[in-house]
């Protein structure tokens, strides 16, 4: 599977004049990389309805089961991989521009546009709450009978789901200043996830990738911690991890094989890696086939 070019994905919608779709996604095959990391401008909401992922949003990791809802803010870096034989999610994915008007009011003011803006994030995930999931069902019906009213149904949903985010689960309120910075770095920090993407098997040290940036060491490690959460050491591995989980699940390469292919040149080590990110050794992951 080739990658994308950078880890921006541009988003493509049916209907140009109502930006907003949902999905119901299958996939069988424990430990398959459902998405691979990237980040969007819009709004995502992930239903689980069967099965287990690891959804890691801003290289934080997540176990997710039925009923969970992940939400993806603007900007929030995440993949996903699949823990069971197999699952069923629905994906709404929303421009949240089509809630705004051309004659700003109070909703708009206090809540749309720093939204839209980034500047309100929500918690990434949302356990078992009733009133969200039964949103998310109500949507799931409107696409997929898609009755006259369909487009004041979606857009009366997707209020009554921002409302009940806001009412239980804002994580953060940045400024508009803070908001503009983080979409900043993350366009300047596109180049060096891509770079570590096609490179990990490579030595890949924060000189070199403050050099590739044009920062300081101090600064660049500051900014990409920020931004993912991570030190550049930790942002490696779980690349490298995630590949080598994959290798050993789907290929016939011995677990020495794998572990150069992932960029470690000493077993021993990729092993203790290999436990200390996933809690298995690499030959317990490779019977679990």
């Amino acid at each position: 599977m080739e990658r994308p070019l950078s880890l921006l994905e541009e988003m493509s919608m049916p209907d140009p004049n109502f930006p907003v779709k949902l999905c119901t996604s299958r996939f069988a095959g424990r430990g398959r990389i459902l998405f691979e990391a990237h980040w969007h401008n819009h709004m995502e909401l992930l239903y689980i309805r069967s099965g287990h992922a690891i959804v890691e949003c801003n290289y934080t990791s997540y176990e997710a089961g039925p009923g969970d809802l992940i939400a993806v803010n603007s900007n929030d870096i995440h993949m996903g991989i699949l823990l069971s034989d197999e699952i069923e999610y629905d994906c709404l994915i929303a421009d949240l521009g089509l809630l705004q008007s051309l004659s700003p009011d109070a909703a708009e003011t206090k809540y749309i546009t720093p939204i839209v803006q980034n500047r309100i994030l929500f918690r990434n995930v949302i356990r078992g709450d009733g009133q969200l999931n039964a949103c998310m069902e109500q949507l799931e019906g409107e696409f997929a009978w898609r009755q006259p009213g369909f487009e004041l149904s979606v857009k009366s949903l997707l209020y009554r789901l921002l409302t009940l985010l806001l009412r239980g689960y804002v994580e953060v309120r940045l400024t508009e200043p803070e908001s503009r910075a983080r979409l900043r770095n993350l366009e300047r920090f596109r180049p060096i996830f891509h770079h570590i993407e096609t490179h990990y098997t490579e030595e890949l040290t924060v000189d070199s990738l403050a050099g590739l940036a044009s920062l300081s060491r101090f600064h660049f490690s500051r900014l990409f911690r920020q931004l993912t959460g991570r030190t550049v050491t930790d942002y490696v591995n779980r690349i490298r991890i995630n590949k080598s989980e994959d290798l050993l699940r789907n290929t016939e390469k011995t677990i020495a094989e794998i572990a150069m292919a992932a960029g470690y040149n000493d077993l021993s080590y990729f092993s203790r890696t290999f436990r200390r990110y996933r809690g298995l050794a690499p030959s317990e992951v490779r019977v679990q086939r």
